[in-house]
């Protein structure tokens, strides 16, 4: 398996990180009773809880675009220095971007996040400059 494919099924992991601490963080905010129950009423979680439920909507924004560039650059045998930078740079971005999120560093924050989307970019660079 490439490089380019690890970094998809780490990423996975991260999005389970993601979903795992904003679910736990959101229930021990509102309670047991409303996390099991209908949520019919949306409640506004603040705070940590809060940040990191915008973390995890923010990284589910960006995941499917860099899966798909990932498997069409690998499907087309494109792979090559620019994917395997550009992959790195996306989950390495992504790691650093969750905890730069709950703690509320907005412009270390922002920059990370724009790492992450240049390395979106450069997996699609891949699919110009050919595999090899």
């Amino acid at each position: 398996m490439t490089i380019e494919l690890w970094t998809v099924v780490a990423a996975v992991v991260l999005g389970l990180v993601h979903i795992g601490l904003a679910s736990t963080l959101a229930k021990r905010q509102t309670g047991i009773a409303w996390s099991v129950g209908a949520r019919d009423q949306s409640i506004a979680l603040t705070g940590v809880a809060g940040r990191l439920e915008r973390a995890q909507r923010n990284f589910l924004e960006s995941f499917p675009l860099f899966v798909a560039i990932v498997l069409v650059a690998h499907v087309a045998e494109r792979s090559n220095d620019w994917s395997l930078v550009g992959s790195q740079l996306y989950l390495w971005g992504r790691v650093l971007y969750l905890p730069l999120y709950a703690l509320g560093w907005p412009w270390v924050r922002t920059t990370i996040w724009q790492i992450s989307m240049i390395g979106i970019v450069l997996v699609g660079v891949s699919l110009i400059t050919g595999g090899g």
